[in-house]
């Protein structure tokens, strides 16, 4: 279920918790006051960078309207007061951006992303979503299916209506990759449809603004996949799928009862605390208490397949020098991929085992390697990337990128755009970073980690990221990264890039595509040096 519907299944509560906020009815049909200003579009050089409680103006009548076109059923006068606060806040719970209750860039871009008076999106895999979606449906899964369909390039409208325009882009899409041409929107279609989006991350923490508020029954993505992975460290066994359903909300409802919390299944702020504060101390049911790696209990060589205190504590250590790694004191194979890329950077044997050396760097006391000179690994990025041209997705070259990043599933089954991108990196040693998350590319790069930094003067070589639906934040399962190709000056460039469409027809894999920053969708360069 996406964001959008998390929205709708909130507004059946919604009423009930506004009361609390105001003596009066905060509900109701929502009918537009006559004294309320012309809406005036949020965008717009006349409305403020932040439009917040208080203002009067034609912007916040532009904003009740939206607002209400997601289901918030205000008043619309054109006056930001409380009512109109409770519900941005809601809105932005239900999108997962940051719960500040200021309609700032990133809510505004959210907002009219988000299907405007459309039906919300839900997610095309969830359970409201009949198994094929077909001409003549209407609602949400058509909104959602519209929404991807036009990420694809395809110039229809999102009005929740499966007409003819959608049929025929539908039908479209599947020829060019690769499908049964027939219309219908079934299981290998919403795969393809999903296919740049990143699979569930799990190294989001689930306090910060990314994740909403309140983690409900329905919701999905990465802050859901993080609480899987964290009721996984308290004994439960659920798969991390990012998917809110009843086994996850049976495993919340169950650590809610041995932690003494109110048992309603919702992942509030108390909840949230108690789920970490387990793993950061090493208490109760959770991870194994850490131990200092160079403590006698720890062996001189820690590695994979081992289990212990001493895992843990190494974990906290590499997530402290920038790794996202569960904290589970399970040393696995991700633990091992972030324990030679942290080996890399520190210019130490990588060979995956903390012995010695690793265990002084992880504590600080080796002195980080110095930037490479000019004319190091990253001249090479675009070289080794072409190469790879039309490797197909399935295939055991494709799936052999998953070793840069520790996995050693069949790239058909996740979205492998950032895995290629640091596959390119490992080969050329142009950085030791890794990671399968275009988010994570991108924060390290506005971070300056890494060797990595974000450019506005693209060379071949560099990276390039996208976020599809705007809003500069990367994430939420609707960004793509790959690698600059050719500049030709304007906004027109060249990429190669992995988990993409194949232009001749056919399954992805690695293929050159023409983008632009002016189409509609965010483009961030990172420069590799």
């Amino acid at each position: 279920m996406s964001a959008g519907q998390s929205w709708r299944v909130r507004a059946g509560v919604f009423a009930a918790t506004a009361a609390l906020l105001s003596a009066g009815t905060l509900l109701g049909a929502a009918a537009p006051a006559s004294a309320a200003p012309a809406a005036i579009r949020l965008t717009s050089s006349s409305c403020p960078a932040t439009i917040q409680q208080g203002q009067v103006s034609g912007c916040v009548t532009e904003l009740q309207n939206l607002l209400n076109a997601h289901g918030a059923g205000l008043t619309v006068d054109g006056d930001f007061g409380a009512k109109t606060l409770y519900a941005v806040r809601e809105y932005q719970a239900s999108v997962a951006i940051a719960v500040d209750g200021l309609v700032g860039p990133q809510t505004k871009a959210k907002l009219y992303a988000t299907g405007g008076s459309a039906p919300s999106p839900i997610n095309l895999d969830s359970s409201s979503c009949p198994a094929n979606i077909v001409q003549g449906d209407k609602g949400g899964c058509v909104t959602e299916l519209q929404r991807l369909l036009r990420h694809f390039g395809y110039d229809i409208d999102i009005d929740g209506d499966f007409g003819s325009a959608t049929y025929s882009a539908v039908r479209s899409f599947q020829s060019s990759n690769g499908l049964t041409v027939d219309g219908q929107v079934g299981t290998n279609t919403k795969r393809a449809l999903y296919d740049t989006d990143e699979s569930p991350s799990t190294a989001m923490d689930l306090r910060s603004a990314s994740c909403p508020s309140d983690i409900t029954e329905g919701m999905s993505g990465g802050c859901v996949a993080t609480l899987q992975a964290l009721l996984n460290g308290k004994g439960q066994h659920l798969d991390v799928d990012g998917q809110f359903g009843p086994l996850t909300l049976t495993a919340v409802k169950a650590f809610q009862s041995s932690a003494g919390l109110s048992v309603d299944g919702e992942v509030g702020p108390n909840t949230k605390n108690a789920l970490y504060s387990n793993i950061s101390t090493g208490g109760g049911s959770g991870a194994p208490s850490p131990i200092n790696l160079n403590s006698s209990s720890c062996p001189s060589n820690i590695v994979q397949g081992q289990k212990s205190g001493c895992v843990t504590e190494l974990q906290s250590l590499l997530n402290h020098h920038g790794a996202d790694v569960a904290v589970d004191g399970d040393f696995g194979p991700l633990t091992a991929s972030a324990v030679r890329d942290f080996q890399a950077e520190k210019g130490l044997s990588v060979d995956g085992q903390v012995g010695p050396n690793t265990k002084a760097a992880l504590y600080g006391a080796v002195t980080p390697p110095s930037d490479p000179a000019p004319g190091g690994g990253y001249t090479k990025m675009l070289t080794v990337a072409e190469a790879e041209l039309g490797t197909v997705e399935g295939s055991a070259r494709a799936n052999s990128y998953g070793s840069a990043v520790g996995l050693s599933m069949s790239t058909s089954k996740y979205a492998w755009c950032a895995t290629f991108v640091s596959w390119v990196a490992k080969q050329t040693g142009a950085s030791s970073y890794r990671n399968t998350y275009v988010s994570g590319w991108v924060n390290q790069a506005r971070a300056g980690n890494y060797h990595l930094s974000v450019t506005s003067d693209p060379q071949p070589g560099d990276i390039v990221a996208f976020d599809w639906n705007g809003g500069w934040d990367f994430t939420g399962g609707h960004e793509h990264i790959g690698i600059v190709r050719t500049v030709s000056g304007g906004s027109s460039f060249t990429t190669v890039e992995g988990n993409t469409g194949n232009p001749n027809g056919g399954s992805d894999g690695v293929y050159s595509k023409t983008r632009s920053t002016a189409d509609g969708y965010n483009v961030l360069f990172i420069r590799v040096r």
